[in-house]
């Protein structure tokens, strides 16, 4: 035995304060595991304990993973499509305002009042949303940096157009210098950015859209575990007793059984509505919106066709630029309705589309009959035909545009409904499997308690 002026061995120095103590715990508390397995009693608490752990883990995993899909499909429902349908109407405001601008122009120095109020409807239409768009979305983000440039380059169109509006009233051929300025900066920057805009919030709305169809899985597993658990230790209280029925253990079953339909069935359901709102709603919304943006600048480079008369060329130098622009633009008008006309799952879907494709095919014929008198010489007689009151191409433009209205008002409703089913499938989900799951627990303690109190 050491003495008092002794140092301690290296077995004793080489061991931290209060290690011995703790293995010395751990190792009993192991000890008393092993020493209660080794009786009935002892598994019984034990088996009661991890019972009781996996059910409360279901409920609790289950409340978590469902309340992030609620709320993934609640942001599906109340903010990411509302705010993709706001980008799509400030690209349609700001393109018709375009739209407007140039017939007004075209229509000489007293430019018709219904017109100019159609401008002017626009830009204030856009520049509410703008607002609306900056007060739900974060600067720093994406969006947030092309709503800035939106809000920054709007003014700057506006004073362009009142530039050319005041040339023209004076019959200064200055106008239509302003009046293509004014649509160069709109095509090259103010719809571009209103497009990147829509493009950023459709994508968080495919974000949200995904993770609130995401299975999950965590939950069913622990669920089938917990369930699994409760079906062998009754199969080995029957073994072991002779006893059918433990009502502890019943109601513990009963109450993992329901969370585990709840859960599986629920999600399901979920999952279907939230299918069909992105497959009969949004993506004929996108392909609807494309094709009116493609209606609205064939419409304004139709206009600009008569407004440059001839004086832009393309690239090349070998064409003139507005009418090569309108092609194009009627043609991924027409396929887009197409595509619409394919993705409408009703009658009241199809309708307007089929009337928006027959208006499509009475523009294009008029627009040749216009392009040929304008190459006849005759700028009046193209003038009437483009923005006329009986025969025009300006009446088809009309007949398309509220076609297409029509139709993504019905594709709005169609989605916004199947999304509110989806998010009501998940309602009370969170809530009614915590629930349940303390009442399984309970269940399950008290279930093995009649079974220990057998043995005092």
């Amino acid at each position: 035995m050491p003495g008092p002026g002794s140092r301690p061995s290296a077995d004793e120095s080489a061991s931290p304060p209060g290690t011995l103590a703790r293995r010395s715990a751990w190792a009993e508390t192991t000890a008393q595991l092993r020493a209660a397995a080794t009786t009935e009693p002892g598994r019984l608490r034990i088996i009661g304990a991890v019972l009781a752990a996996l059910v409360v883990a279901f409920g609790v995993v289950t409340a978590l993973e469902i309340a992030d899909r609620a709320t993934a499909a609640d942001d599906v429902v109340s903010r990411s499509q509302p705010l993709s349908a706001d980008a799509a109407s400030i690209y349609r405001s700001l393109a018709d305002a375009d739209t407007a601008a140039a017939s007004g122009f075209l229509a000489g120095a007293q430019e018709p009042a219904a017109t100019r109020n159609r401008y002017h409807q626009d830009i204030a239409s856009a520049s509410r949303l703008l607002v609306k768009a900056a007060a739900n979305t974060d600067s720093s983000t994406e969006s947030g940096h092309w709503i800035a440039t939106l809000n920054e380059q709007l003014p700057r169109y506006t004073g362009l157009i009142e530039r050319a509006r005041a040339n023209n009233r004076q019959g200064l051929p200055l106008g239509g210098a302003y009046l293509r300025y004014a649509n160069q900066q709109m095509t090259t920057e103010l719809l571009p950015a209103a497009q990147k805009l829509y493009d950023a919030e459709t994508a968080r709305l495919y974000d949200d859209h995904g993770d609130a169809r995401l299975w999950p899985f965590l939950s069913l597993g622990i669920g089938v575990a917990a369930l699994g658990g409760l079906v062998w230790v009754q199969r080995r209280n029957y073994l072991h007793t002779n006893r059918v029925f433990n009502h502890g253990l019943l109601a513990a079953t009963a109450a993992s059984a329901v969370i585990l339909l709840w859960l599986g069935v629920g999600h399901a359901v979920a999952r279907v509505e939230l299918n069909d709102a992105r497959a009969h709603g949004q993506e004929s919304l996108k392909v609807l919106n494309d094709a009116r943006i493609s209606s609205l600048k064939a419409r304004a480079n139709e206009n600009l066709t008569l407004v440059a008369r001839g004086a832009v060329l393309t690239a090349d130098g070998k064409s003139d630029k507005y009418e090569t622009d309108y092609t194009s633009g009627m043609s991924r008008l027409h396929d887009s309705l197409v595509r619409a006309e394919s993705l409408a799952d009703d009658g009241e879907g199809r309708t307007p589309v089929a009337t928006a494709v027959t208006a499509v095919s009475e523009w294009k014929t008029r627009h040749k009959s216009a392009s040929d008198t304008d190459k006849a010489g005759d700028y009046d007689g193209a003038l009437a035909k483009v923005i006329g009151s009986k025969g025009s191409t300006g009446q088809c433009f009309d007949q398309v545009d509220a076609a297409l209205d029509r139709a993504l008002a019905h594709e709005q409703a169609e989605f916004t409904q199947s999304a509110q089913d989806g998010r009501g499938a998940l309602a009370g989900l969170p809530i009614g499997a915590a629930a349940l799951a303390v009442l399984g627990a309970l269940g399950a303690i008290l279930g093995i308690g009649r079974r220990l109190s057998e043995y005092r």
